[in-house]
């Protein structure tokens, strides 16, 4: 069977075509990658009372890479943010002790709603530790990238007309890149490395669950490592998801109906709010133990099927480079501000806002030869990135979020301008003012890409 190919990867290629080959800043060398990873799940002991226990394991992923003048990394948290102060330690020693300058790593959370770690400087020494590991593996390598499509994801914010208002449900209409960018590392003798692998969908599935879990990313993660053998690591990049969810996501919307069922009847409206963890589920009825469960099988379908398509795009990629550029690149963008004044609920409402401090976004550039990896500290919504994409001079660049901020506060969630309209609970509780992100972040960018390639 062919493959589909979505209007976005046609414009892509359209675009790929028309693009001009820059010249890139610094100098060109044999590349070198190297990879490890690191377990950072709590112990039993060591988890809340709330807690269900541990479904699956969480890691700290890295991918280090140097052409001979500079090296680089890709550090990935199976969490639901990155830890500031396991970066601000990695940093500081990686230029330091390992030849990584200050603004040469990518940190991103794969943003899994049901993740836990470690804490503290425990933390930070198994992070260093990885660091470390992926230096010292470092061998002669080359590099492909490759770009596939999964129709996993969907736009999640809905006018639902049974109930008559806006609500979180899957819009199919919406808009939503189904785009999974690959970049795959592997060693002049053949031996597979790591892959570090975008796609925009919320890791949302095992909330509920009150379960660790690294959710679908994890699954896909360790699917995709399996293939390859041991020592290769494979790190999922969150794309654009603010406003992404898993298309089938329907336990959990039986599960919320059950909850609100189950504190109604203590008479507690909660038909318009989001309770906090599992409270309300009484886990002994058949049913929720039915959905519990589905959710926890679900993610193996997610991380299965999305590391099939991850899989397939290595194996079909023909362009490979090993002498390589290497730029990289931070800097903080500074968007308009607002205060919501009236907490009305989870969705279905006009909001009013007043301004407020303007916010501090940490933007991200690791540009790998004519590959830009794109940092935003922030939860981007969908068009953004797509919009990026649009206007690169390389076809090839990708949007990772939930990146690291180094010191700036972020903001949370970002509506592209258009979202605005929408009364859902990412809108209503933007920080963000309208008419003022998109353009800072697409324009920050599209700067610092400029600025490695001249």
């Amino acid at each position: 069977m062919k493959k589909l190919i979505p209007v976005l990867a046609v414009t892509a290629l359209l675009w790929a075509a028309a693009s001009p080959a820059f010249a890139q800043n610094g100098p060109r060398g044999q590349l070198y990658a190297g990879a490890a990873k690191v377990d950072i799940t709590p112990e039993l002991k060591d988890l809340p009372p709330s807690s269900q226990g541990i479904l699956d394991h969480c890691f700290v992923r890295v991918i280090a890479f140097g052409n001979g003048a500079t090296k680089a990394a890709f550090v990935t948290f199976d969490a639901g943010s990155v830890n500031a102060q396991a970066a601000a330690y990695v940093d500081e020693h990686a230029a330091a002790e390992l030849g990584i300058p200050v603004g040469n790593i990518l940190y991103n959370g794969t943003h899994t709603h049901s993740g836990s770690s470690v804490r503290g400087d425990e933390l930070t020494r198994r992070v260093w530790d990885a660091v470390k590991q992926a230096v010292a593996n470092m061998v002669p390598a080359k590099v492909g990238y490759g770009s596939g499509v999964s129709y996993l994801n969907v736009k999640r914010d809905l006018f639902d007309p049974d109930r008559g208002t806006w609500w979180e449900g899957p819009d199919y209409d919406g808009k939503s890149d189904k785009t999974v960018a690959v970049i795959y590392f592997e060693g002049l003798d053949g031996k597979p490395i790591a892959t570090y692998f975008n796609y925009a969908m919320h890791a949302v599935i095992t909330g509920n669950t009150d379960k660790v879990s690294a959710d679908f990313p994890g699954e896909a993660e360790t699917y995709i490592e399996s293939r390859y053998g041991p020592g290769f690591v494979a790190s999922f990049a969150s794309g654009a998801a603010g406003d992404q969810n898993p298309l089938y996501f329907q336990q959990t919307f039986d599960l919320r109906d059950i909850r609100i069922a189950d504190y109604a009847a203590r008479g507690e409206d909660i038909s318009n709010a989001m309770p906090p963890g599992g409270q309300g589920l009484d886990r002994s009825k058949p049913e929720v133990q039915r959905l519990l469960g589905e959710q926890e099988r679900m993610i193996q379908s997610y991380g299965q099927i999305l590391g099939e398509e991850v899989k397939y795009v290595i194996m079909m990629m023909r362009r490979f480079e090993t002498q390589v550029t290497i730029n990289c690149a931070r800097k903080t963008i500074t968007v308009p501000g607002r205060r919501q004044t009236n907490g009305g609920g989870r969705a279905g409402y006009a909001g009013t806002y007043e301004d407020a401090d303007d916010i501090q976004v940490g933007l991200n550039l690791i540009m790998l030869d004519d590959i830009p990896v794109c940092g935003v500290a922030s939860e981007v919504y969908n068009p953004i990135a797509v919009e990026l994409k649009q206007k690169s001079p390389y076809a090839r660049t990708m949007m990772t979020t939930l990146a690291y901020g180094f010191g700036a506060r972020g903001g949370g969630y970002m509506p592209d301008d258009e979202a605005y309209g929408a009364e859902v609970f990412e809108v209503l509780t933007s920080r963000f003012k309208q008419g003022h992100a998109q353009q800072a972040v697409v324009n920050g960018l599209l700067d610092m890409i400029h600025d490695a390639t001249h």
